[in-house]
């Protein structure tokens, strides 16, 4: 190693407060780096793996299970947001986005049926409530 150590704020050494000036010369140095020659570039890639984002949608299943469950695709649905975790946390994004994607159109066509069922239950006693009051 080098005696001469580089320090990153320079005023620590003499007992003067380092400036704004200062400060912000050294981070420059620090980003940048030290002025290079006219030799060749060398520049190296880091590859950084991101994590695919992949909806699982098991709060809405849950919510289709609960509340709209005709034909019980509410349930299937939730089972299917469940393998679907269960893909993504083993690493298999593909597998959990396909689960994703079914449970997805279940929850789809369980609350189209759930609000179909509902407005039709409406309309239903709405129909049989006004021809009592008419017979009334």
């Amino acid at each position: 190693m080098n005696r001469s150590s580089h320090h990153i704020f320079p005023g620590t050494r003499t007992g003067v407060p380092p400036t704004y000036e200062m400060l912000k010369e050294e981070h420059e140095v620090a980003v940048l780096g030290t002025p290079q020659g006219s030799g060749p570039v060398m520049s190296t890639v880091v590859n950084i793996r991101s994590e695919t984002v992949v909806p699982d949608h098991i709060v809405w299943s849950l919510f289709n299970t609960l509340f709209f469950n005709p034909c019980c695709l509410g349930f299937v649905a939730f089972a299917y947001s469940v393998k679907s975790r269960d893909r993504k946390m083993v690493g298999d994004v593909i597998g959990a986005q396909s689960y994703a994607s079914t449970a997805k159109c279940l929850n789809i066509w369980a609350l189209v049926l759930g609000l179909l069922v509902i407005c039709a239950v409406t309309i239903a006693v709405i129909v049989m409530y006004t021809t009592v009051l008419a017979q009334i």
